[in-house]
């Protein structure tokens, strides 16, 4: 019961703690700017990262099965969301040509529309960290992108379309490097959803 980062004496006492605290507060914000949109809209919130998942996505990745991993959750749950967002003409599934059981997800216009409405639920949150320092910025996105990739390398993140799992990615000890763009990669460069990314077999 004491063997806790919520217990506030083992919190207080420790950086570690307090920083995974830290970061509970912060996912907390995203939750609660999540249902305020959600409120707005009439959409749930996993709707809304549907939608905006959908825009800024190549083809391929835009099925359910694909979304399912993406958000860690189950196919069924995907699909009862992404039948909501047809019936409301926000989305179409268009059928392979080659495969008429294959089918992927796309924007109708008045989902792009529903997406420019939405998209910017994360913009307090942006304009935060505009303010911080660059050396800040770095500091805190070099650390953001070693947690992201310890939690995909441990199954808590199942999809990551980050430099560290791409088979295009090099690390020599000191210099990050793209070997398909062929340039080394500052910490700023690092990505961490890259359209060209190819996962490592």
């Amino acid at each position: 019961m004491t063997d806790s980062i919520f217990n506030l004496e083992q919190q207080n006492s420790s950086v570690d703690a307090k920083i995974v605290a830290g970061l509970e507060r912060v996912g907390e914000v995203f939750r609660v700017l999540l249902w305020q949109q959600s409120r707005d809209t009439g959409l749930s919130p996993i709707q809304i990262q549907v939608l905006l998942f959908l825009a800024f996505h190549e083809p391929t990745q835009c099925k359910v099965g694909y979304l399912a991993k993406e958000f860690n959750l189950t196919k069924p749950t995907i699909s009862d969301a992404v039948k909501v967002l047809v019936q409301k003409a926000l989305v179409d599934r268009i059928t392979d040509p080659l495969d008429s059981r294959s089918h992927h997800l796309e924007l109708t216009p008045a989902g792009k529309q529903m997406v420019d409405q939405t998209s910017s639920f994360a913009d307090v949150l942006h304009g935060l960290v505009q303010s911080f320092g660059q050396e800040q910025k770095t500091i805190l996105y070099e650390s953001l992108f070693k947690l992201i990739f310890e939690l995909t390398q441990r199954g808590l993140i199942q999809v990551q379309r980050m430099c560290k799992t791409c088979r295009h990615y090099r690390f020599d000890g000191q210099i990050h490097y793209c070997g398909l763009l062929q340039i080394p990669l500052e910490a700023g460069l690092l990505r961490l959803d890259c359209p060209e990314h190819e996962q490592v077999l």
